[in-house]
């Protein structure tokens, strides 16, 4: 992936250009297509996703929580509380997407604790709502 993409993303425009460049070798770029289920409530977790492009919905219990587009993230809590996932995440329009497996994310978190912080900030507001 281009780390040049990352300067736009909020998560990681703070960050020097050497950390872009690291978090770019452990991320792909993707697109997925409208209905594409991102991540399913119960499953064990595998990724990370940025939204770069477009819009997703979030569902618990078949609820609908809220909608996400650019420069939201999704999938972090199951990876770092090592639970199976909490919520659905599923495109509600085509959507191009930052994804890092589970492995480079927990290096990311540690090795770049400034994101890390940031990540756990918007666990912190996620689980208050």
């Amino acid at each position: 992936m281009d780390a040049r993409k990352l300067e736009t993303i909020p998560l990681f425009r703070d960050l020097s250009r050497k950390e872009r460049e690291q978090i770019a070798r452990w991320a792909d770029e993707i697109d997925l297509p409208a209905g594409f289920h991102l991540l399913d409530q119960g499953r064990f977790p595998h990724e990370f996703f940025v939204i770069e492009e477009g819009t997703v919905a979030v569902t618990k219990d078949g609820v609908h929580l809220t909608d996400l587009g650019p420069g939201d993230f999704c999938g972090e809590i199951a990876i770092l509380e090592h639970e199976r996932r909490t919520a659905s995440v599923v495109a509600a329009t085509p959507v191009t997407a930052i994804v890092m497996h589970a492995r480079d994310f927990e290096t990311m978190a540690n090795e770049l604790p400034e994101v890390a912080d940031m990540v756990h900030a918007a666990i912190r507001d996620r689980m208050a709502r």
